[in-house]
Protein backbone atom coordinates (compact mmCIF):
# COMPACT_ATOMS: atom_id res chain seq x y z
CA UNK A 1 0.00 0.00 0.00
CA UNK A 2 1.07 3.62 -0.44
CA UNK A 3 1.50 4.05 3.35
CA UNK A 4 3.75 0.98 3.46
CA UNK A 5 5.73 2.36 0.58
CA UNK A 6 6.16 5.73 2.30
CA UNK A 7 7.45 4.04 5.47
CA UNK A 8 9.83 1.90 3.44
CA UNK A 9 11.04 4.99 1.61
CA UNK A 10 11.70 6.83 4.88
CA UNK A 11 13.69 3.89 6.26
CA UNK A 12 15.63 3.60 3.02
CA UNK A 13 16.47 7.32 3.13
CA UNK A 14 17.81 7.03 6.69
CA UNK A 15 19.92 4.00 5.80
CA UNK A 16 21.32 5.75 2.75
CA UNK A 17 22.25 8.80 4.84
CA UNK A 18 24.07 6.61 7.36
CA UNK A 19 25.89 4.82 4.55
CA UNK A 20 27.12 8.09 3.13
CA UNK A 21 28.22 9.28 6.59
CA UNK A 22 30.33 6.17 7.24
CA UNK A 23 31.74 6.03 3.72
CA UNK A 24 29.89 2.88 2.79
CA UNK A 25 28.21 4.33 -0.31
CA UNK A 26 30.72 2.68 -2.62
CA UNK A 27 29.35 -0.71 -1.57
CA UNK A 28 25.98 0.26 -3.05
CA UNK A 29 27.32 1.67 -6.33
CA UNK A 30 25.16 0.90 -9.34
CA UNK A 31 26.25 -2.30 -11.09
CA UNK A 32 27.50 -1.89 -14.64
CA UNK A 33 25.36 -3.52 -17.35
CA UNK A 34 26.42 -7.12 -17.85
CA UNK A 35 25.74 -9.01 -21.07
CA UNK A 36 24.47 -12.58 -20.73
CA UNK A 37 27.07 -15.32 -21.00
CA UNK A 38 27.94 -15.82 -24.65
CA UNK A 39 26.33 -12.55 -25.78
CA UNK A 40 28.16 -10.00 -27.87
CA UNK A 41 29.26 -6.83 -26.00
CA UNK A 42 26.64 -4.10 -25.79
CA UNK A 43 27.16 -1.44 -28.47
CA UNK A 44 25.84 1.82 -27.01
CA UNK A 45 25.39 3.28 -30.49
CA UNK A 46 22.53 0.87 -31.15
CA UNK A 47 20.75 1.02 -27.76
CA UNK A 48 17.05 1.93 -27.67
CA UNK A 49 14.83 3.03 -24.78
CA UNK A 50 11.31 1.93 -23.92
CA UNK A 51 9.35 2.76 -20.75
CA UNK A 52 7.07 0.45 -18.75
CA UNK A 53 4.51 1.34 -16.10
CA UNK A 54 3.70 -1.69 -13.92
CA UNK A 55 2.65 -0.15 -10.62
CA UNK A 56 5.30 0.45 -7.96
CA UNK A 57 8.51 0.89 -9.93
CA UNK A 58 10.73 -0.78 -7.31
CA UNK A 59 9.51 -4.29 -8.09
CA UNK A 60 9.10 -3.57 -11.80
CA UNK A 61 12.73 -2.49 -12.05
CA UNK A 62 13.88 -5.73 -10.43
CA UNK A 63 11.80 -7.92 -12.76
CA UNK A 64 12.83 -6.13 -15.95
CA UNK A 65 16.50 -6.01 -15.01
CA UNK A 66 16.40 -9.82 -14.86
CA UNK A 67 15.44 -10.17 -18.55
CA UNK A 68 18.56 -11.53 -20.32
CA UNK A 69 19.97 -8.95 -22.71
CA UNK A 70 18.74 -5.82 -20.91
CA UNK A 71 21.61 -3.32 -20.85
CA UNK A 72 20.36 -0.76 -18.29
CA UNK A 73 17.32 0.02 -16.17
CA UNK A 74 16.32 3.23 -14.44
CA UNK A 75 13.16 4.32 -12.63
CA UNK A 76 11.35 7.60 -13.16
CA UNK A 77 8.07 9.34 -13.93
CA UNK A 78 6.47 9.74 -17.38
CA UNK A 79 3.23 10.32 -19.25
CA UNK A 80 1.95 13.34 -17.33
CA UNK A 81 1.26 16.96 -18.25
CA UNK A 82 3.91 18.58 -16.04
CA UNK A 83 7.35 18.82 -17.71
CA UNK A 84 9.29 18.53 -14.42
CA UNK A 85 8.21 16.42 -11.44
CA UNK A 86 9.58 14.51 -8.48
CA UNK A 87 8.15 11.85 -6.18
CA UNK A 88 6.31 14.30 -3.91
CA UNK A 89 4.92 16.20 -6.92
CA UNK A 90 3.37 13.02 -8.28
CA UNK A 91 1.81 12.12 -4.91
CA UNK A 92 0.41 15.64 -4.45
CA UNK A 93 -1.07 15.69 -7.95
CA UNK A 94 -2.77 12.36 -7.27
CA UNK A 95 -4.33 13.80 -4.09
CA UNK A 96 -5.64 16.79 -6.04
CA UNK A 97 -7.11 14.49 -8.69
CA UNK A 98 -8.91 12.37 -6.10
CA UNK A 99 -10.28 15.48 -4.42
CA UNK A 100 -11.55 16.87 -7.71
CA UNK A 101 -9.20 19.86 -7.54
CA UNK A 102 -7.30 19.03 -10.74
CA UNK A 103 -8.04 17.93 -14.29
CA UNK A 104 -4.39 17.41 -15.20
CA UNK A 105 -2.91 14.12 -16.33
CA UNK A 106 -0.60 12.73 -13.69
CA UNK A 107 2.69 10.95 -14.30
CA UNK A 108 3.04 7.18 -13.90
CA UNK A 109 5.88 5.47 -12.11
CA UNK A 110 7.86 3.82 -14.90
CA UNK A 111 11.01 1.85 -15.62
CA UNK A 112 13.18 3.02 -18.49
CA UNK A 113 14.66 -0.09 -20.10
CA UNK A 114 17.64 0.34 -22.41
CA UNK A 115 18.37 -2.55 -24.76
CA UNK A 116 20.15 -3.47 -27.99
CA UNK A 117 17.41 -4.66 -30.39
CA UNK A 118 19.98 -6.77 -32.26
CA UNK A 119 20.63 -8.84 -29.14
CA UNK A 120 17.27 -8.75 -27.32
CA UNK A 121 13.96 -9.31 -29.08
CA UNK A 122 11.57 -6.57 -28.02
CA UNK A 123 8.78 -9.16 -27.97
CA UNK A 124 10.67 -11.05 -25.25
CA UNK A 125 10.86 -7.86 -23.20
CA UNK A 126 7.17 -7.17 -23.80
CA UNK A 127 6.31 -10.70 -22.67
CA UNK A 128 8.12 -10.04 -19.37
CA UNK A 129 6.12 -6.82 -18.99
CA UNK A 130 2.74 -8.51 -19.48
CA UNK A 131 3.27 -11.52 -17.20
CA UNK A 132 4.81 -9.57 -14.31
CA UNK A 133 1.77 -7.42 -13.49
CA UNK A 134 -2.00 -7.40 -13.96
CA UNK A 135 -2.74 -5.25 -17.02
CA UNK A 136 -6.51 -5.66 -16.54
CA UNK A 137 -6.59 -3.80 -13.22
CA UNK A 138 -8.08 -0.30 -13.41
CA UNK A 139 -6.46 2.56 -11.51
CA UNK A 140 -3.38 0.93 -10.05
CA UNK A 141 -1.65 -2.35 -9.29
CA UNK A 142 -2.50 -4.54 -6.32
CA UNK A 143 -2.85 -2.33 -3.26
CA UNK A 144 -1.04 0.58 -4.93
CA UNK A 145 -4.04 2.55 -6.13
CA UNK A 146 -4.03 5.67 -8.26
CA UNK A 147 -3.33 6.77 -11.81
CA UNK A 148 0.36 7.11 -10.92
CA UNK A 149 0.43 3.29 -10.68
CA UNK A 150 -1.30 2.65 -14.02
CA UNK A 151 -0.22 0.06 -16.57
CA UNK A 152 1.54 1.70 -19.51
CA UNK A 153 4.02 1.26 -22.33
CA UNK A 154 5.67 4.46 -23.52
CA UNK A 155 7.52 3.97 -26.79
CA UNK A 156 10.26 5.86 -28.62
CA UNK A 157 9.79 4.44 -32.14
CA UNK A 158 6.91 3.44 -34.41
CA UNK A 159 8.31 -0.11 -34.58
CA UNK A 160 8.10 -0.36 -30.77
CA UNK A 161 4.48 0.85 -30.91
CA UNK A 162 3.58 -1.75 -33.54
CA UNK A 163 5.14 -4.63 -31.58
CA UNK A 164 3.61 -3.40 -28.32
CA UNK A 165 0.15 -3.44 -29.91
CA UNK A 166 0.77 -6.89 -31.39
CA UNK A 167 1.86 -8.21 -28.00
CA UNK A 168 -1.22 -6.69 -26.34
CA UNK A 169 -3.48 -8.54 -28.79
CA UNK A 170 -1.65 -11.81 -28.10
CA UNK A 171 -1.89 -11.46 -24.32
CA UNK A 172 -5.49 -10.26 -24.44
CA UNK A 173 -6.51 -13.48 -26.22
CA UNK A 174 -4.75 -15.56 -23.56
CA UNK A 175 -6.31 -13.54 -20.73
CA UNK A 176 -9.82 -13.96 -22.14
CA UNK A 177 -9.35 -17.74 -22.32
CA UNK A 178 -8.36 -17.64 -18.65
CA UNK A 179 -11.43 -15.61 -17.68
CA UNK A 180 -9.84 -12.17 -17.32
CA UNK A 181 -11.29 -8.93 -18.66
CA UNK A 182 -9.97 -6.25 -20.98
CA UNK A 183 -6.40 -4.94 -20.82
CA UNK A 184 -6.25 -1.33 -19.60
CA UNK A 185 -2.63 -0.68 -20.60
CA UNK A 186 -2.05 2.54 -22.52
CA UNK A 187 0.49 2.47 -25.36
CA UNK A 188 1.71 5.97 -26.22
CA UNK A 189 4.85 7.88 -27.23
CA UNK A 190 6.94 8.72 -24.17
CA UNK A 191 6.20 12.18 -22.78
CA UNK A 192 7.88 14.30 -20.08
CA UNK A 193 10.13 11.58 -18.63
CA UNK A 194 11.88 12.52 -15.37
CA UNK A 195 14.50 10.34 -13.70
CA UNK A 196 13.44 9.45 -10.15
CA UNK A 197 15.38 10.42 -7.04
CA UNK A 198 18.51 8.43 -6.20
CA UNK A 199 16.87 6.64 -3.26
CA UNK A 200 14.46 4.96 -5.70
CA UNK A 201 17.17 3.72 -8.09
CA UNK A 202 18.05 0.02 -7.57
CA UNK A 203 15.84 0.10 -4.48
CA UNK A 204 15.44 -3.66 -4.09
CA UNK A 205 19.15 -4.23 -4.70
CA UNK A 206 19.94 -1.91 -1.81
CA UNK A 207 16.99 -3.16 0.27
CA UNK A 208 16.49 -6.88 -0.54
CA UNK A 209 13.65 -7.22 1.96
CA UNK A 210 11.97 -4.01 0.83
CA UNK A 211 8.36 -3.56 -0.22
CA UNK A 212 7.59 -4.76 -3.74
CA UNK A 213 3.87 -5.22 -4.27
CA UNK A 214 4.22 -6.58 -7.81
CA UNK A 215 2.30 -9.59 -9.05
CA UNK A 216 1.01 -11.02 -12.32
CA UNK A 217 -2.15 -12.80 -13.42
CA UNK A 218 -0.50 -16.19 -13.67
CA UNK A 219 -1.42 -16.34 -17.38
CA UNK A 220 1.46 -17.20 -19.70
CA UNK A 221 2.32 -15.09 -22.73
CA UNK A 222 2.35 -16.86 -26.10
CA UNK A 223 0.48 -17.67 -29.24
CA UNK A 224 -0.47 -20.93 -30.86
CA UNK A 225 -1.86 -19.69 -34.25
CA UNK A 226 -4.28 -22.10 -35.89
CA UNK A 227 -6.41 -24.91 -34.56
CA UNK A 228 -4.48 -27.95 -35.77
CA UNK A 229 -1.10 -28.94 -34.39
CA UNK A 230 1.37 -28.50 -37.24
CA UNK A 231 4.00 -31.14 -37.79
CA UNK A 232 7.56 -30.15 -36.91
CA UNK A 233 10.18 -29.80 -39.61
CA UNK A 234 12.77 -32.56 -39.89
CA UNK A 235 16.26 -31.31 -39.13
CA UNK A 236 17.98 -33.80 -41.42
CA UNK A 237 16.25 -32.23 -44.44
CA UNK A 238 17.59 -28.74 -43.63
CA UNK A 239 20.99 -27.05 -43.89
CA UNK A 240 22.86 -28.11 -40.74
CA UNK A 241 25.54 -25.42 -41.18
CA UNK A 242 23.19 -22.42 -41.22
CA UNK A 243 19.41 -22.38 -41.63
CA UNK A 244 16.65 -19.81 -41.09
CA UNK A 245 13.19 -20.94 -40.03
CA UNK A 246 10.22 -18.58 -40.13
CA UNK A 247 7.53 -19.48 -37.62
CA UNK A 248 4.21 -18.02 -38.79
CA UNK A 249 0.52 -18.53 -38.08
CA UNK A 250 -2.93 -18.32 -39.62
CA UNK A 251 -4.66 -14.94 -39.40
CA UNK A 252 -1.30 -13.23 -38.88
CA UNK A 253 -1.24 -10.03 -41.00
CA UNK A 254 2.42 -9.34 -40.24
CA UNK A 255 3.32 -12.86 -41.36
CA UNK A 256 1.67 -12.03 -44.67
CA UNK A 257 3.55 -8.74 -44.81
CA UNK A 258 6.86 -10.49 -44.16
CA UNK A 259 6.00 -12.88 -46.97
CA UNK A 260 5.32 -9.99 -49.36
CA UNK A 261 8.21 -7.75 -48.29
CA UNK A 262 10.95 -10.34 -47.81
CA UNK A 263 10.25 -13.96 -48.67
CA UNK A 264 8.92 -13.51 -52.21
CA UNK A 265 12.18 -11.84 -53.24
CA UNK A 266 14.46 -14.08 -51.20
CA UNK A 267 17.96 -14.21 -52.69
CA UNK A 268 20.08 -14.47 -49.55
CA UNK A 269 22.85 -17.04 -49.32
CA UNK A 270 21.35 -18.64 -46.20
CA UNK A 271 18.24 -20.81 -46.87
CA UNK A 272 14.91 -20.14 -45.18
CA UNK A 273 11.81 -22.32 -44.67
CA UNK A 274 8.38 -21.63 -43.15
CA UNK A 275 6.51 -23.65 -40.55
CA UNK A 276 3.39 -23.37 -38.41
CA UNK A 277 4.73 -25.80 -35.87
CA UNK A 278 5.81 -24.29 -32.55
CA UNK A 279 8.57 -26.86 -32.17
CA UNK A 280 12.20 -26.93 -33.21
CA UNK A 281 13.00 -29.09 -36.25
CA UNK A 282 13.32 -32.74 -35.20
CA UNK A 283 16.80 -33.30 -33.80
CA UNK A 284 17.46 -29.56 -33.45
CA UNK A 285 17.12 -27.22 -30.44
CA UNK A 286 15.27 -23.95 -29.80
CA UNK A 287 16.83 -21.80 -27.09
CA UNK A 288 13.47 -20.78 -25.60
CA UNK A 289 9.74 -21.01 -26.36
CA UNK A 290 8.24 -18.92 -29.15
CA UNK A 291 6.17 -15.94 -28.00
CA UNK A 292 4.81 -14.39 -31.20
CA UNK A 293 4.60 -14.64 -34.97
CA UNK A 294 6.31 -14.10 -37.23
CA UNK A 295 9.51 -15.20 -35.52
CA UNK A 296 12.56 -15.92 -37.67
CA UNK A 297 15.11 -18.20 -35.97
CA UNK A 298 18.69 -18.66 -37.10
CA UNK A 299 19.98 -22.19 -36.50
CA UNK A 300 23.66 -23.12 -36.75
CA UNK A 301 24.75 -26.73 -36.36
CA UNK A 302 21.17 -27.55 -35.33
CA UNK A 303 21.04 -25.06 -32.43
CA UNK A 304 19.34 -21.68 -32.24
CA UNK A 305 21.88 -18.84 -32.27
CA UNK A 306 19.58 -15.83 -32.79
CA UNK A 307 15.96 -14.88 -33.43
CA UNK A 308 14.00 -11.95 -34.87
CA UNK A 309 10.54 -11.60 -33.32
CA UNK A 310 7.60 -9.55 -34.48
CA UNK A 311 8.14 -8.16 -37.98
CA UNK A 312 6.75 -4.60 -38.05
CA UNK A 313 6.90 -3.88 -41.77
CA UNK A 314 10.50 -2.61 -42.07
CA UNK A 315 12.54 -5.07 -44.16
CA UNK A 316 15.78 -3.16 -43.53
CA UNK A 317 15.53 -3.91 -39.80
CA UNK A 318 15.25 -7.60 -40.57
CA UNK A 319 18.21 -7.56 -42.95
CA UNK A 320 20.33 -5.59 -40.48
CA UNK A 321 19.49 -8.09 -37.74
CA UNK A 322 20.53 -10.94 -40.03
CA UNK A 323 23.69 -9.12 -41.07
CA UNK A 324 24.66 -8.56 -37.46
CA UNK A 325 24.71 -12.35 -37.04
CA UNK A 326 26.21 -13.30 -40.43
CA UNK A 327 28.92 -10.74 -41.10
CA UNK A 328 32.40 -10.76 -39.61
CA UNK A 329 33.34 -7.95 -37.19
CA UNK A 330 35.27 -6.20 -39.97
CA UNK A 331 32.30 -6.44 -42.32
CA UNK A 332 29.98 -5.16 -39.56
CA UNK A 333 32.20 -2.11 -39.05
CA UNK A 334 31.95 -1.25 -42.74
CA UNK A 335 28.27 -2.13 -43.13
CA UNK A 336 26.82 -0.64 -39.96
CA UNK A 337 29.35 1.99 -38.88
CA UNK A 338 30.31 3.37 -42.33
CA UNK A 339 33.82 1.99 -42.04
CA UNK A 340 36.31 1.64 -44.90
CA UNK A 341 38.64 -1.22 -45.74
CA UNK A 342 42.26 -0.30 -46.43
CA UNK A 343 42.93 0.21 -50.16
CA UNK A 344 44.13 -2.92 -51.87
CA UNK A 345 43.02 -5.22 -49.04
CA UNK A 346 39.51 -6.16 -50.20
CA UNK A 347 38.45 -8.94 -52.52
CA UNK A 348 37.42 -8.70 -56.18
CA UNK A 349 40.08 -6.23 -57.34
CA UNK A 350 41.32 -8.90 -59.75
CA UNK A 351 37.95 -10.55 -60.36
CA UNK A 352 37.25 -10.54 -64.12
CA UNK A 353 34.70 -13.31 -64.55
CA UNK A 354 31.20 -12.42 -65.78
CA UNK A 355 28.73 -12.32 -62.95
CA UNK A 356 26.83 -10.18 -60.47
CA UNK A 357 27.95 -8.42 -57.29
CA UNK A 358 25.22 -8.71 -54.67
CA UNK A 359 24.39 -7.46 -51.17
CA UNK A 360 26.14 -9.91 -48.79
CA UNK A 361 23.07 -10.15 -46.55
CA UNK A 362 19.98 -9.93 -48.78
CA UNK A 363 21.58 -11.26 -51.96
CA UNK A 364 19.95 -8.46 -53.98
CA UNK A 365 21.99 -7.61 -57.13
CA UNK A 366 23.98 -4.36 -56.89
CA UNK A 367 26.35 -4.29 -59.90
CA UNK A 368 27.04 -6.35 -62.99
CA UNK A 369 30.59 -7.32 -63.89
CA UNK A 370 30.37 -5.50 -67.23
CA UNK A 371 30.01 -2.21 -65.30
CA UNK A 372 33.25 -2.84 -63.38
CA UNK A 373 36.50 -1.08 -64.31
CA UNK A 374 40.01 -0.65 -62.90
CA UNK A 375 40.13 2.84 -61.42
CA UNK A 376 43.48 2.33 -59.66
CA UNK A 377 42.01 3.61 -56.38
CA UNK A 378 42.45 0.33 -54.48
CA UNK A 379 38.73 -0.50 -54.23
CA UNK A 380 36.41 -2.29 -56.66
CA UNK A 381 34.92 0.38 -58.94
CA UNK A 382 31.82 0.43 -61.13
CA UNK A 383 30.37 3.03 -63.47
CA UNK A 384 26.74 1.93 -63.11
CA UNK A 385 24.61 0.10 -60.48
CA UNK A 386 21.56 -2.07 -61.03
CA UNK A 387 18.37 0.06 -61.21
CA UNK A 388 17.03 0.86 -57.75
CA UNK A 389 19.79 -1.08 -55.97
CA UNK A 390 21.38 1.90 -54.23
CA UNK A 391 20.31 4.69 -51.89
CA UNK A 392 22.22 7.98 -51.90
CA UNK A 393 23.03 10.10 -48.83
CA UNK A 394 25.07 13.26 -48.33
CA UNK A 395 28.23 12.58 -46.29
CA UNK A 396 30.12 15.48 -44.66
CA UNK A 397 32.38 13.38 -42.42
CA UNK A 398 36.15 13.88 -42.20
CA UNK A 399 35.85 17.47 -43.45
CA UNK A 400 34.76 16.33 -46.92
CA UNK A 401 31.55 16.59 -48.92
CA UNK A 402 30.76 13.28 -50.58
CA UNK A 403 27.81 11.16 -51.70
CA UNK A 404 27.51 7.93 -49.74
CA UNK A 405 25.88 4.90 -51.34
CA UNK A 406 23.97 2.27 -49.38
CA UNK A 407 22.20 -0.92 -50.36
CA UNK A 408 18.50 -0.19 -50.75
CA UNK A 409 17.50 -3.65 -49.55
CA UNK A 410 19.52 -3.93 -46.32
CA UNK A 411 20.55 -0.32 -45.76
CA UNK A 412 24.22 -1.23 -45.27
CA UNK A 413 27.02 1.19 -46.16
CA UNK A 414 28.82 0.27 -49.39
CA UNK A 415 31.04 3.22 -50.27
CA UNK A 416 30.82 6.50 -52.22
CA UNK A 417 30.16 7.71 -55.76
CA UNK A 418 32.30 10.30 -57.55
CA UNK A 419 32.04 12.21 -60.85
CA UNK A 420 35.35 11.03 -62.31
CA UNK A 421 34.34 7.74 -63.89
CA UNK A 422 34.37 6.57 -67.51
CA UNK A 423 31.61 6.86 -70.12
CA UNK A 424 28.77 6.37 -70.53
CA UNK A 425 27.82 7.60 -67.02
CA UNK A 426 30.95 9.46 -65.95
CA UNK A 427 30.46 7.99 -62.45
CA UNK A 428 32.87 6.04 -60.26
CA UNK A 429 31.16 3.93 -57.61
CA UNK A 430 34.00 3.24 -55.18
CA UNK A 431 32.83 0.20 -53.17
CA UNK A 432 34.23 -1.74 -50.22
CA UNK A 433 34.82 -5.23 -51.57
CA UNK A 434 34.29 -6.83 -48.16
CA UNK A 435 30.61 -5.91 -48.21
CA UNK A 436 30.04 -7.42 -51.65
CA UNK A 437 29.38 -11.03 -52.61
CA UNK A 438 30.22 -12.15 -56.15
CA UNK A 439 27.95 -14.62 -57.92
CA UNK A 440 29.55 -15.85 -61.17
CA UNK A 441 27.33 -16.49 -64.16
CA UNK A 442 26.43 -20.11 -64.80
CA UNK A 443 28.61 -21.73 -67.47
CA UNK A 444 27.09 -21.70 -70.93
CA UNK A 445 26.12 -25.10 -72.27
Amino acid sequence: MQTDKAIALLLASLLTALAVFWGWRAVNAHPMPVSPVGAKPVDKQHLQDIYFGMGCFWGAEKRLRAVPGVAEVEVGYAGGDAPKVGYEDVLEEEKRLRAGRSQARNHAEVVRVRYDPRQLDLMTLLAAFWVNHDPTQVGGQGNDLGSNYRSAIYVTTEAQKTLAEQSRAIYQANLRQAGFGAITTEILPVRHYNRAEEVHQDYLLKNPDGYCGLGGTGVAFGTEGGTAVAQALVGSTLNIVRQLVEYDAEDCPYCEKFEADVLRQWAADVPIVKTRSRQSPVGWTLAKPLVATPTIVLFEQGRETARFTGYAGDPQKFWQWLGFHLLTPEQQKIAFDSGTELPGTGPYLDEHRPGTYVDPISGVPLFRSDAKFDSGCGWPSFFEPKPGALTYLEDTSHGMRRIEVRSTSSGIHLGHVFDDGPPPTGKRYCINGKVLRFVPDAPRT
